[in-house]
């Protein structure tokens, strides 16, 4: 998801999707509720499946420097000032989740795919295909969806020989989808009552997305329940950052239980019974949200609705400049002690929170 993008809110009515998710408001199985973190794992956690090499698909919330710098923010001071002190493309202060899910994995984070020919040596870890404001379907943005997306890895195994079979059978997938679609949809002029249709259409894509990185040959895929779209503070900006959006989220909820009913069907169609994983960044989110983080010790996001980085007027947004080149931002003293960086994405805290409250889903990956 891309803040400039400046995507409509999801101010519409949900009633009907109501009858739907009468007890389901998790989206994907908690991740706080696994046994699987009573054992006792190696700091990869995989129970015996070892990736080498993590391959990524999606959007910001996953891009680590694929959007090109003429147009993207994440090129843009004061992005990265946290890590590694300057731009890196990374929508956020720092690190995002796939540079913890590499660190879990024992990697490093896969190179960005624009950048593969200037860094031959890192292509050892995987390749990050991610672009920020991308969907499964197009959306505002010109960058590749994520059909073409798995299209770059197809060619780098058939036709360019980059990365082999083998390769590819000691991979994890890592697949984001954050909500761009739906901000698109509306954008271009969709409509509230259409929008479970379309809800659906786009996990129907999303898993056949799924399946194709497996016939490739990557051998796990780990794909992300949406986040809250209602906690994001373009939303909760209505209330002074003080509550999230039900109405939003009950939107979300619908989108993440399709989901989970895709990814079961996967994988009981599956020659591997777990070879698709849903990351819950819905319970994730919320947890971290609810708890100001206090499970983490020595971090507390006082106040965890709030961006660290902000447009101090209307109509500016973290990282713009007037036309003298002026800032038209401001930036909290310590963005260690917020969750989210700018209107959209987490920072570089908000993200370690999120792995951490992640851990126990990921050492299901067997």
């Amino acid at each position: 998801m891309m803040e400039k993008q400046k995507l409509l809110f999801f101010s519409f009515s949900c009633f009907f999707l109501l009858p739907l998710l009468s007890g389901v408001q998790g989206g994907s199985s908690s991740s706080s509720t696994s046994s699987s973190s009573q054992h006792n794992t190696t700091h990869r956690g995989l129970y015996g499946f070892h990736p080498t090499k993590l391959f990524v698909f999606g959007d910001s919330y996953a891009d680590t420097g694929n959007n090109r710098k003429s147009i993207a923010d994440s090129w843009k001071v004061p992005y990265g000032i946290t890590f590694p002190g300057k731009p890196t493309g990374r929508f956020s202060d720092g690190r995002v989740l796939t540079d913890y899910l590499a660190r879990f994995l024992g990697l490093k984070s896969p190179i960005p795919y624009r950048w593969r020919k200037f860094a031959a040596n890192r292509l050892r870890n995987g390749m990050n295909f991610a672009y920020g404001g991308t969907g499964v379907f197009d959306t505002l943005v010109l960058d590749p969806n994520m059909t073409t997306q798995i299209d770059f890895l197809e060619k780098l195994v058939n036709n360019d020989s980059v990365y082999t079979k083998w390769d590819l059978q000691s991979s994890l997938g890592l697949v984001t989808l954050s909500g761009n679609d739906y901000g698109a949809f509306l954008a271009k002029g969709g409509s509230t009552q259409d929008l479970p249709s379309f809800i659906s259409a786009v996990v129907d894509q999303l898993a056949e997305n799924l399946k194709r990185i497996q016939d490739i040959g990557v051998r796990k895929v780990a794909v992300t329940a949406m986040q809250p779209l209602g906690c994001l503070p373009r939303s909760t900006v209505l209330n002074s950052f003080q509550e999230c959006n039900a109405t939003e989220n009950t939107a979300v909820t619908f989108h993440n239980l399709l989901l989970q009913q895709a990814a079961s069907k996967l994988n009981i169609n599956s020659k591997d019974s777990s070879a698709f994983v849903i990351l819950d960044l819905y319970g994730s989110f919320i947890s971290v949200l609810k708890t100001k983080g206090d499970f983490l010790g020595s971090v507390k996001f006082e106040t965890p609705l709030k961006p660290c980085c902000m447009g101090t007027s209307s109509g500016h947004y973290c990282g713009s400049l007037d036309e003298k080149g002026a800032k038209m931002y401001a930036v909290c003293n310590n963005p260690e002690a917020a969750f989210f960086w700018d209107m959209v994405h987490p920072t570089q805290a908000g993200w370690r929170a999120v792995y951490l409250a992640l851990k126990s889903a990921l050492q299901k990956i067997n």
